[in-house]
């Protein structure tokens, strides 16, 4: 079973960002989004992603915590939350002290006294502000106990060396999936390998069918990825995945997710936990069935031509820094 901070978390854990992050009319309603907490916490997902961004300052994920464990107190102890800050209201990181201070005191007061942040990590790396001087306030926060341990987002295999002599590194989340398999290729899963440094795999299930499917004030029409053109390019690479998967009765989120747990039994691997996310309940049950599914097997991503389904996606998207 795979542990974080010493507790068994369970292969899969859960992202947070789609109970509060979009517009309103689209967002599930506070019972909808406490069914589905309940929900992945009794299936075992018990790392949970969550960010001070994910929504509006009066709705975001630690928002929604806070009110949760009020609601059911007996499921704080039961999660490991890892939450991400010390971002501009623009998307754009500020790693100056004040600022990651200020963001982790945010969030600790938004969460409440039922719960605490076992991990936090700035959400990207400030290229402005060196990496001593973020870790070190990062470093200093745990000492003061505001905060469990100190995390990284979407960084590359340097930063996390150099920062892991700094202080020690709870996990990486960095985008990963059968779609992107890039930190196999670049460092960054060596680095986590080499020093026991488990992995939070932010990834794609292949739920969106088009451009038009993103709702209006979806953060992610802004990643070129999902603009039209990128988007039906990458597409086929879901529609391959279609095939392999009704070939062996799953869906291509369950594929996805198989595909991950596998890869993380390998013993050259660091631990890797999926971190998909989902407003209804009767997807994380669906999702969570793919811990049985033991797809070692390198073919059950190839098509019947033999092509690959594991590989880059067209788009630019942020470089881990």
């Amino acid at each position: 079973m795979p542990t974080i901070l010493g507790r068994e978390v369970g292969p899969i854990g859960y992202g947070l960002m789609s109970l509060t992050l979009g517009a309103p009319a689209n967002l599930p309603s506070e019972e909808q989004a406490f069914e589905a907490l309940r929900a992945a916490a009794d299936l075992g997902c018990l790392v949970w992603n969550g960010g001070e961004f994910y929504g509006a300052p009066s709705y975001n994920s630690l928002v929604l915590l806070n009110r949760f464990f009020e609601a059911y107190p007996e499921y704080a102890d039961k999660v490991v939350l890892n939450i991400k800050g010390s971002m501009k209201p623009n998307w754009t990181p500020d790693g100056t002290p004040d600022n990651i201070k200020q963001s982790v005191e945010n969030c600790v007061k938004l969460l409440g006294s039922k719960a605490r942040i076992h991990m936090f990590e700035c959400a990207r790396r400030d290229k402005n502000v060196p990496l001593e001087t973020q870790i070190g306030t990062l470093k200093a926060l745990v000492e003061e106990g505001k905060i469990e341990t100190v995390a990284l987002s979407e960084v590359n295999a340097n930063t996390i060396r150099e920062a892991a002599k700094l202080v020690k590194i709870s996990a990486v989340e960095v985008e990963l999936s059968v779609w992107n398999t890039a930190p196999l290729n670049n460092g960054i899963v060596q680095a986590c390998a080499d020093l026991d440094i488990p992995i939070l795999a932010a990834m794609l299930t292949g739920k969106l069918r088009s451009p038009a499917d993103l709702a209006e004030g979806d953060h992610r029409k802004m990643f070129p990825k999902y603009q039209d053109g990128n988007f039906q390019e990458n597409f086929k690479l879901v529609n391959e995945l279609e095939k392999v998967a009704s070939e062996k009765g799953y869906t291509v989120g369950q594929v996805a997710l198989g595909w991950l747990v596998a890869l993380s039994r390998r013993p050259d691997m660091p631990t890797i936990i999926p971190i998909p996310g989902s407003s209804k309940s009767g997807s994380l049950d669906i999702f969570f069935r793919a811990r049985f599914m033991l797809i070692i097997d390198p073919r059950v991503c190839r098509t019947r031509s033999g092509k690959c389904c594991c590989r880059g996606l067209v788009g630019r998207r942020d470089e881990p820094y």
